[in-house]
């Protein structure tokens, strides 16, 4: 099985250390967001896991322990954009979140991570700029 670990949140970023804790007593409960009444549980063992896949802006707070994933195959989606404190206030500037990136690709190896990039923030008064410059 492979889970998609961070499919509604950046768990490397914001829940590593609820993450490792699930690693350790070897399962999860996942609440479904249709059905909130339904509730599964999924085992986190070597025997049932044939990959686990975070996407992140942050994987920073995983490296540490990375080698406690490794039994699990981890594939790291890494989001690096440039928007600053002012869009994204809780994520590191690009340069940190690159570091990262190279120290997962240490750790893991290259085919263990993949750069992803999210869709391009752009802001009413940019679109006015820009009809404003075709009009010329």
């Amino acid at each position: 099985m492979i889970i998609n670990a961070s499919a509604r949140t950046d768990i490397p970023a914001y829940f590593s250390d609820w993450f490792f804790q699930r690693l350790k007593e070897g399962y999860v409960y996942v609440r479904n967001p249709y059905y909130p009444k339904q509730i599964t549980k999924y085992l986190l063992n070597e025997d049932v896991v044939d990959s686990l896949v975070f996407c992140s802006k942050n994987p920073q707070p995983m490296l540490s322990r990375i080698s406690l994933l490794k039994p699990y195959h981890p594939y790291f989606f890494v989001t690096i954009t440039p928007y600053g404190q002012e869009i994204e206030p809780h994520v590191p500037t690009y340069q940190q979140v690159i570091q990262s990136f190279q120290e997962l690709s240490r750790q893991l190896g290259s085919q263990s991570v993949a750069l992803r990039y999210d869709p391009i923030s752009v802001s009413y008064t940019h679109l006015r700029a820009h009809e404003t410059r075709h009009d010329l």
